[in-house]
């Protein structure tokens, strides 16, 4: 399946399908009670999604847009888990998928705790560089989601961005 710039995989709350993504990017974006959406990850090829439904279904926690054209294939959540059961095998499959996730995420921290909000913004500009050449990190996101996934204002963002 593919999708474009702006379209959504699923939905936050919804249940359905698991995915596996092929090619291109996708954000989570979570709405809290209080409307405000705020980008909790970003999803890169070779992710099966949802990561918190890989062993046990849950409905979905966020809502998945496609940051860039993305290719995805969808796998039934029955078929999936009955997999499963008949493999268990495939629990290691899922172990290391989840530590390539975690292995990611604590690279994204460490930008964010060991630099200079200039830095931040590099090392996340190259970061993204590596899934979206030659498109840039302000064609893909907004200064807010930047600020988000930098733990930074929006305003600091743009300040840096002018300054480039």
């Amino acid at each position: 399946m593919i999708l474009h710039k702006g379209d959504i995989l699923f939905r936050q709350g919804e249940t359905g399908p698991l995915y596996r993504v092929q090619s291109g990017l996708f954000k989570i974006v979570r709405v809290h009670e209080d409307g405000s959406p705020i980008v909790v990850n970003i999803v890169v090829p070779g992710e099966t999604i949802p990561h918190h439904s890989l062993i046990s279904p849950k409905e979905y926690h966020g809502t998945a847009v496609a940051l860039v054209t993305s290719e995805v294939e969808m796998i039934p959540a029955d078929s999936w888990y009955r997999e499963l059961e008949s493999h268990p095998t495939k629990y290691r499959e899922i172990a290391l998928l989840l530590q390539t996730k975690l292995r990611m995420m604590q690279q994204r921290i460490d930008h964010l705790t060991l630099m200079t909000p200039a830095e931040k913004l590099h090392k996340l500009e190259e970061w993204f560089a590596a899934f979206i050449s030659p498109a840039s990190l302000r064609e893909v996101l907004t200064q807010e989601e930047i600020g988000q996934l930098l733990g930074l204002r929006r305003e600091t963002i743009n300040r840096l961005l002018r300054h480039k």
